[in-house]
């Protein structure tokens, strides 16, 4: 199959079952910003919520964590509809 008609099944199967992950797990990952986590093993954003007010530098490490990376949370903007921006780093003594 093409590239395009798995990226076209990821989204079906996405929109069917009202799951975002689907569409990743399918290499829908240029969808753009969604619910969640967006990023990669730089750093990345997620929507800004008062109910996680605290919580965003443990969003942010579970995230980085996947590359055996650290988190820091470098902006947070405190109104609905912008998001909260983090960058992962190297542990020291660590090389990639």
């Amino acid at each position: 199959m093409s590239l395009r008609l798995w990226v076209a099944f990821g989204i079906m199967v996405a929109a069917a079952t009202g799951a975002t992950t689907g569409a990743v797990a399918w290499g829908a990952e240029f969808a753009g910003p969604g619910p969640g986590v967006t990023g990669n093993d730089t750093g990345g954003i997620f929507p800004y919520s008062p109910a996680v007010e605290g919580s965003y530098t443990e969003i942010a490490e579970a995230h980085c964590a996947r590359w055996h990376r650290m988190a820091k949370v470098t902006s947070v903007h405190r109104k609905y509809g912008d998001y909260v921006s983090f960058v992962c780093y190297d542990r020291p003594g660590i090389i990639h």
